[in-house]
């Protein structure tokens, strides 16, 4: 079994499902008591979200490579980038390393036109939905990704950033996410991307009228299956 290094706690509410569902998988795929091979480093969110804010991307990008880095020198085989947000600096990440680093969007796009879809909406943080860096990504593998209006990412990106990172989900909020999915339903979105890894603990399958693809579950499942072989 190949060693999963993570780069996580972006946030920890997240990185703890991508934890869980590792071993999760591993126990399913391998039966008895077995689990998987992991290395999480955590980085504290507040200084990747302020950099985040303040349209520090490079620097982002600077402290990632490093853990990435400081991963692969303790044993790390294959590397996560346990958020969609910072894929923005994936290339960074990606050339201070020797070992691969699996891409969230090729996962997901891979798993949607497994699915015969090609034209879905974008749910995550504002800057998920509104920079090049994942559309274009999607795009290249030939899937069109809907954003909401300019009113719906600021909620959306509002409930991420005030409640789920902090370990909040509330029923109202599911409300307004059901909302802007049936919105983005109306505009042509045969599925929906759950975009932002924390996502998935407030919308599941029974919150859309479209197939929803949980993308921290589609990372962790690529991982586990190219850590087993």
């Amino acid at each position: 079994m190949r060693m999963i290094g993570m780069l996580g706690g972006m946030s920890w509410e997240s990185s703890q499902e991508y934890y869980r569902l590792a071993n999760t998988l591993v126990r399913e795929r391998l039966g008895g008591v077995h689990s998987a091979r992991v290395l999480l480093d955590s980085v504290d969110f507040a200084e990747v979200e302020e950099l985040q804010r303040t349209g520090r991307w490079q620097a982002a990008g600077e402290l990632l490579a490093a853990r990435a880095a400081a991963l692969e020198a303790a044993g790390a085989e294959l590397l996560l980038i346990c958020t969609n947000t910072m894929h923005v600096v994936y290339d960074q990440v990606a050339a201070a390393v020797s070992v691969p680093v699996l891409h969230l969007a090729d996962a997901t796009a891979a798993r949607l036109t497994g699915a015969g879809l090609d034209r879905v909406g974008l749910l995550g943080t504002s800057f998920t939905m509104e920079q090049p860096f994942y559309r274009e990504r999607l795009a290249e593998r030939g899937v069109t990704a809907l954003v909401p209006g300019d009113e719906d990412r600021a909620e959306v990106h509002r409930v991420i950033y005030e409640e789920l990172v902090r370990g909040v989900v509330a029923d109202r909020s599911r409300e307004a996410y059901r909302a802007v999915i049936a919105r983005l339903v109306e505009q042509g979105s045969q599925g929906i991307i759950l975009g932002c890894t924390e996502i998935e603990l407030l919308i599941g399958p029974e919150d859309s009228p479209v197939p929803v693809f949980p993308t921290a579950r589609i990372h962790i499942e690529d991982a586990v299956e190219r850590a087993l072989g």
